[in-house]
C-alpha cells in the first residue's frame, strides 16, 4: 500500500475500537493511514513531535480521538499546519460530553474539526472530502461511497 496520507491518533488503547470504525472507512475509500496510541498527558514530548513531523512524513490530514479531558487533539493542532479532526470518545461519567466540550472549545489560531461523540466515521469522511480536493482517484471514491449510502 502507498505511503500513509492520514495519521491517526488516539489518547488511549480504550479508544481504538471507535477509531478503528474510522480505519474501515479509510479502508474502503483506498486511503492509507497511519495509527498510533500517544497520551497528550502521559507522553507530551511524543505527541508534539508526532504533530510537528507528519508533514514532512506525507500525512495531508491528522484524525485525533481522545476522551475525558481530551487534550490531544488540540496539542496536535497546537504542533502542526495539517487539519486535524478531532473525534470526543464516549468514556467517564460525562459519557464523552467532556471531549466534546474539550474539543471543539479551541483558542483561536488553533481550530480543530469536530465530529460527534464516537463518530470516527465522520472523521474519516471528513478526511477524505479534505484529501479529494487535490485527488480526483479519492474523490471518485468518495462520491461512489455517498451514492451507496443514497446521498
Amino acid at each position: 500500500m502507498a505511503d500513509p496520507v492520514v495519521g491517526i491518533i488516539m489518547g488511549s488503547s480504550s479508544d481504538e475500537p471507535t477509531m478503528q470504525k474510522g480505519c474501515a472507512i479509510l479502508d474502503e475509500l483506498q486511503i492509507p493511514y497511519d495509527m498510533i496510541v500517544c497520551s497528550a498527558h502521559r507522553n507530551p514530548e511524543r505527541t508534539a513531535e508526532y504533530a510537528s513531523t507528519a508533514k514532512a512524513r506525507g500525512f495531508k490530514v491528522i484524525i485525533a480521538g481522545a476522551g475525558l479531558a481530551a487534550a490531544l487533539p488540540g496539542v496536535v493542532a497546537a504542533h502542526t499546519t495539517l487539519p486535524v479532526v478531532g473525534v470526543p470518545c464516549a468514556s467517564g461519567a460525562l459519557n464523552g460530553v467532556d471531549a466534546l466540550y474539550a474539543i471543539v472549545q479551541m483558542p483561536p489560531g488553533v481550530p480543530v474539526a469536530t465530529v460527534g461523540i464516537d463518530n470516527a466515521r465522520n472523521a474519516a469522511v471528513l478526511a477524505a472530502q479534505i484529501l479529494a480536493l487535490s485527488d480526483e482517484g479519492i474523490q471518485e471514491r468518495l462520491q461512489a461511497y455517498k451514492d451507496a449510502l443514497g446521498g
